[in-house]
């Protein structure tokens, strides 16, 4: 059984600006730079028919082409922090793109997405990192900002399953614009 989610391919320039942020916080857990990506839709483990299915229903998307960009750090997870992400400046056209892919996966019988779409890119995964630990690193870092990048395409990504996910395999790309 596949495990697939939508994503958006962080541009090699833009990786190494993040792979930058890397260090200075203990019991961090660092992605690696070729496992960037912001998130549209998890899909989840679906077995070969709702898989295609899905890949069919994404190649209905009709989108613009837009541009992307960076802004602020932040930790998931409350008191406990669990993870370390880069935010990404919310636009409308990103929005619209993710809520589109929501209703269409809805549409071939998945469950809804439960949690708020926030978009980010997780750098690192913690688990004995201190909230003190974190927010002395958000302190020093948190300002963090891209120039705008141009998001042209999305991607239907699988992974296998494994603790904090990749390797990720492109099944297929989806054009916008």
């Amino acid at each position: 059984m596949p495990r697939l989610f939508t994503a958006i391919e962080i541009p090699p320039g833009v990786a190494e600006a993040l792979d930058m942020l890397r260090g200075g916080l203990p019991g961090a857990r660092w992605i690696d730079r070729e496992n960037y990506h912001l998130t549209l839709r998890f899909i989840g483990d679906v077995d070969d028919v709702v898989a295609q299915e899905a890949a069919y229903a994404l190649g209905q998307v009709k989108r613009a082409a837009f541009d992307l960009h960076f802004e602020g750090l932040a930790a998931f997870g409350g008191r406990k922090p669990r993870a370390v992400v880069a935010n990404v400046a919310p636009t409308p056209a990103l929005l619209e793109l993710q809520a589109e892919q929501e209703r269409l996966m809805r549409r071939i019988g998945l469950e809804p997405e439960p949690r708020k779409y926030t978009p980010h890119v997780t750098l690192a995964r913690l688990r004995t990192s201190s909230s003190l630990d974190v927010a002395d690193y958000l302190s020093a870092r948190g300002y963090f900002r891209t120039a705008p990048f141009p998001v042209s395409r999305f991607v239907l990504f699988s992974s296998r399953a494994s603790t904090g996910g990749g390797p990720y395999v492109a099944e297929a790309s989806y054009p916008l614009g």
